[in-house]
């Protein structure tokens, strides 16, 4: 480094130290946030944390390190998180539906991350293979033990915490199916959302899949259809955020296609950078910028090279790039836009 970071311990004595330490044992271009990592588990022990605040702290950051270090040698593969209940049986459609539904998205080269347990957990593996699957467990003293397809395999990691395994879930994972569940698939289901429709992860395919006939997410999309949206609880807007469908094709062809051109996105000095295989044409860009108006906050949505910081940092410079100053409250008219894009727009 060289200049230490302003998130300091504010003992220059001490600071000098940990700096030594870390360009010592810390072989890497991001010395400065391993140096405010220490920093920050020294302040933790000097300002009188307790030792559960301390015990907290330890774990996760554990859990993290541990979780990003297993999937680090598939970061270039896509995943689907596939959520529903543990308390499926065999011989219910929706075990069979998850099983064809794996099986299909990893016929497409996707791998399936599942919580490693039963039911719909243990359909996603099944159907996907040991080879093509990540479990993601919590530990929890009622439920049975991991599912015997990923008992042993070195994807596997299990979680003390629900919020470090959310987090593994969320940051790994470029789709989500949803089949029926219990109060965890709920919460999964609008903690998701949440993070979408605030930005504070980046758009994804979301399906909601149900066996032929049932109507699960039916209703549940009823209930938010009439008391949030009815009641201004949430924007029209929102409803593109989700697709409910009964069929394992489509549910594939709703994943894969959010790929179909779009890659990803990146904010570069206050402007949101969106990433695709193909450039629309200038008088497509024309028409964005007629129909998307309403996001952008000044000046135009703008066909770009790769900015300095995108090719300092190597970031995929080999793509084309739009670029505009991004309203942030408008996160699933911009989900629309991506649909757009990919040439898949909704009725």
């Amino acid at each position: 480094m060289d200049r230490l970071p302003r998130y300091r311990t504010g003992d220059d004595r001490l600071d000098a130290q940990v700096a030594e330490l870390v360009a010592a044992a810390a072989d890497t271009p991001h010395a400065d946030l391993v140096f405010e990592m220490i920093v920050s588990a020294l302040r933790l022990g000097r300002e009188g944390s307790s030792r559960l605040d301390l015990k907290i702290a330890n774990a996760a950051l554990k859990e993290m390190r541990y979780a990003f270090q297993v999937f680090y040698p598939y970061r270039r593969t896509r995943k689907v998180a596939i959520f529903g209940s543990a308390r499926i049986t065999p011989d219910d459609p929706h075990y069979d539906l998850t099983r064809d539904l794996a099986r299909a998205i990893a016929d497409r080269g996707w791998m399936v991350l599942t919580g490693a347990g039963p039911g719909i957990m243990t359909a996603g593996i099944e159907g996907a293979g040991t080879e093509n699957s990540f479990g993601v467990n919590i530990r929890l003293p009622f439920e049975a033990a991991t599912s015997e397809f990923i008992a042993d395999d070195p994807k596997l990691i299990n979680f003390r915490y629900f919020f470090t395994r959310k987090l593994t879930f969320v940051k790994e994972s470029d789709g989500f199916a949803l089949l029926p569940g219990g109060f965890g698939t709920q919460d999964e289901a609008f903690e998701l959302l949440t993070l979408v429709q605030t930005g504070k992860t980046e758009p994804v395919p979301i399906v909601l899949l149900q066996a032929p006939g049932e109507t699960y997410w039916d209703s549940w999309i009823d209930f938010v259809e009439t008391e949030l949206a009815g009641r201004g609880l949430i924007s029209p807007e929102d409803r593109a955020l989700v697709h409910i469908t009964s069929d394992i094709d489509d549910a594939v062809d709703e994943l894969t296609g959010f790929y179909a051109n779009y890659h990803s996105l990146r904010f570069v000095r206050g402007h949101l950078v969106l990433r695709m295989q193909t450039l629309p044409s200038p008088e497509e860009i024309a028409r964005l910028n007629e129909r998307f108006a309403d996001i952008v906050v000044r000046g135009a949505i703008e066909a770009i090279d790769p900015t300095p910081d995108e090719v300092a940092d190597d970031d995929r410079v080999d793509l084309a790039r739009l670029a505009l100053l991004f309203d942030r409250a408008q996160w699933s008219r911009l989900r629309v836009l991506i649909d757009v894009l990919n040439g898949r727009e909704r009725d």
